[in-house]
């Protein structure tokens, strides 16, 4: 049961971070909200598996802001990327544009 209110915080993280984030013209509308659940998810698993209770305030603390890092990582670096991506296409479309 507890998953499932990772997941969901996890996804709404992402959602908050797809409107805060400056990059969202770069990327689709459910990416970092999907990020969000899988970043959660996984955090939240391992943290079980070494040995946080699911009811200790640390696992909770530690997925739920671990997951808010990724997400604004996330999003800073495929910002970054896909924007050097279509400055490079873009470059390349004019080059061979001027051309002919």
């Amino acid at each position: 049961m507890e998953l499932l209110f990772v997941v969901l915080g996890g996804a709404i993280i992402g959602l908050a971070g797809r409107y805060l984030l400056p990059n969202r013209h770069t990327h689709g509308s459910v990416l970092m909200p999907a990020i969000g659940v899988a970043s959660a998810s996984v955090l939240w698993v391992a943290l079980t598996w070494a040995g946080l209770k699911w009811d200790g305030g640390w696992i909770w603390w530690i997925t739920l802001l671990g997951t808010a890092l990724i997400v604004a990582v996330a999003d800073l670096l495929i910002g970054r990327l896909r924007t050097e991506s279509d400055d490079r296409m873009l470059h390349a479309l004019a080059k061979g544009a001027v051309a002919r």
